[in-house]
């Protein structure tokens, strides 16, 4: 059985090829250009039996409505997920985030927490007893980067790095390690707490587009790994495609 999966987000809109083992391939598109033309020439050469999306962006699933109507199914908690669900609004859980906690618990099991670095960052927490429990929602480091530019009248806009030093000494240089450092103390202190509600030896996940450069310096993640969403959405694909 092959797979199309797709990971509809604000920024980007990740699509990948699978099968009952392994993802096989991987296309990106940004999702301000994301339309049923451009998903047909990401895809135009891949060949497949189910298509499962998971999106945060309701206006963009449309396009995948139109191209593959019943072939298609999109993440709730409606579906197979495998793992329970402890909140409140189950709804309104992300779907990037219900397969988060899927494949963290495939991947490594749990206690464990996932650090999503997209335009928000997301830390989502997976009981020992394989339960999604909630999380934090937090702005993402480039919304906070961009914030600074856009609203004021004399800071520029900067490309997010790994600072030289701690003290700047241009006002790019400053606003950079604000930046990086500031974000790494707040991810630090987020995970300290969660922690601390968490029973056994927790694995930390980070994920998504900063996870690499935060990760970096940041102990407290141990694991950086960018296909976790996807690979989540494998498994829950396999779960409620294999019978159909």
């Amino acid at each position: 059985m092959r797979l199309l999966l797709v990971n509809l987000n604000n920024t980007s809109t990740k699509l990948a090829l699978a099968d009952g083992k392994e993802l096989l391939a991987r296309k990106v598109i940004p999702t301000g250009n994301l339309s049923v033309l451009s998903a047909k020439r990401a895809i135009a050469r891949w060949e497949f039996d189910h298509v499962l999306v998971g999106s945060v962006v309701p206006k963009k699933t449309t396009v995948f409505r139109r191209l593959f109507k019943t072939r298609m199914k999109e993440v709730t908690t409606d579906l197979n997920l495998g793992v329970g669900i402890d909140f409140s609004e189950p709804r309104g859980i992300g779907a990037d985030r219900l397969a988060n906690a899927v494949g963290v618990t495939s991947r490594y099991g749990s206690p464990a927490i996932v650090v999503d670095f997209g335009t928000a960052v997301t830390f989502d927490i997976i009981s020992s007893g394989g339960v999604y429990q909630g999380g934090v929602i937090a702005p993402g480091l480039g919304v906070m980067a961009d914030y600074m530019y856009h609203r004021t009248a004399l800071l520029p806009k900067i490309d997010l790095k790994e600072p030289a030093s701690v003290i700047g000494k241009t006002t790019r240089d400053a606003m950079l390690a604000g930046a990086i450092y500031g974000y790494r103390g707040l991810v630090r202190q987020i995970i300290t707490e969660i922690v601390a509600k968490l029973d056994g030896k927790t694995r930390i996940i980070a994920t998504g587009s900063y996870a690499n450069l935060i990760a970096a310096k940041l102990p407290e993640l141990q694991i950086v790994d960018l296909d976790l969403t996807l690979e989540g959405l494998r498994i829950i694909a396999l779960r409620n495609f294999s019978s159909s």
